[in-house]
């Protein structure tokens, strides 16, 4: 018993500097932001004035209204899109995969600053394609405006598809295929076995990276910030703005919407957990 609880203490000390480091970076900032949040302008008075603020003010309420559709926007196609994408990469063999899943990890990976300076050198008003198509008079991106809502969208899928592909692929590895010949000797069709059987078994993690990608969407700032900069109300970028900008800083109102952000969160995570499982409770 002596030599358990010795090691159950060694353990613990190794794991000590990772609890210091979610304390410092994680819980503290979390409880500083939301004991600012109720703080008035000059920072002392306790108050709900923040949130009242921002409840009243249509600014503030259309930025919250724009990040929560552009995130649910950008999560649906995404993960349209990398169901048809992870499942066209198991027809591949293993080492095709391989290279797919490093191309997707790579991709993955591509965003913020670097990824809208690429966008802005491709498609922005005097990108390459932009001029090359205009030279050949061809007005493809005649309607096409990257710094708008649109642009938004079309970066925010770029980076989330491959992250979705990322979490996808693994469940397509619990599809055996045994279950698609049972299913084949009794008389499905491959459409009835992926209706039937193989959509229902992918549901929960759908759900779950649905989620996920709407959180990442919510939480994206140097992304939208170096494509759209000002011109477009964003949670995020107003957040930024109250924080950090010496013209309209009001770190306390910034601290009462990062407050919101994550309580959006929060809340799209609590949904989640409560429809995955009733699919796993259904699926019983």
């Amino acid at each position: 018993m002596q030599k358990i609880k010795k090691q159950k203490l060694f353990l613990l000390a190794l794991l000590l500097p990772f609890f210091i480091l979610v304390i410092g970076f994680e819980i503290g900032p979390l409880v500083s932001m939301l004991k600012d949040s109720f703080h008035a302008d000059d920072g002392i008075k306790i108050s709900l004035d923040q949130y009242i603020t921002i409840f009243k003010s249509k600014f503030y309420l259309q930025g919250i209204q724009n990040s929560v559709l552009i995130s649910l926007f950008s999560a649906i196609t995404s993960i349209i899109v990398a169901v048809v994408l992870a499942y066209s990469f198991t027809k591949f063999s293993k080492k095709a995969q391989n290279r797919l899943l490093m191309i997707a990890n790579m991709t993955s990976n591509f965003e913020g600053l670097p990824l809208s300076f690429s966008y802005i050198i491709l498609l922005g008003n005097n990108g390459l394609f932009t001029l090359l198509f205009a030279k050949l008079g061809m007005n493809v991106f005649a309607h096409f405006n990257l710094y708008s809502w649109t642009g938004l969208i079309l970066v925010y899928v770029y980076f989330q598809i491959p992250l979705a592909i990322m979490l996808l692929y693994p469940s397509f590895q619990g599809i055996k295929h045994q279950w698609k010949e049972a299913a084949a000797l009794l008389g499905a069709s491959k459409l009835k076995f992926w209706i039937h059987i193989g959509l229902p078994v992918l549901l929960p993690s759908i759900v779950g990276i649905f989620s996920i990608l709407f959180a990442n969407a919510m939480g994206a700032y140097a992304t939208a910030y170096a494509l759209v900069g000002s011109n477009y109300n964003l949670l995020s970028l107003q957040i930024a703005n109250l924080v950090s900008s010496e013209v309209t800083m009001n770190p306390q109102l910034g601290s009462a919407l990062g407050v919101l952000l994550a309580s959006t969160m929060i809340v799209a995570m609590w949904i989640n957990q409560r429809m995955m499982r009733r699919v796993r409770r259904d699926l019983r």
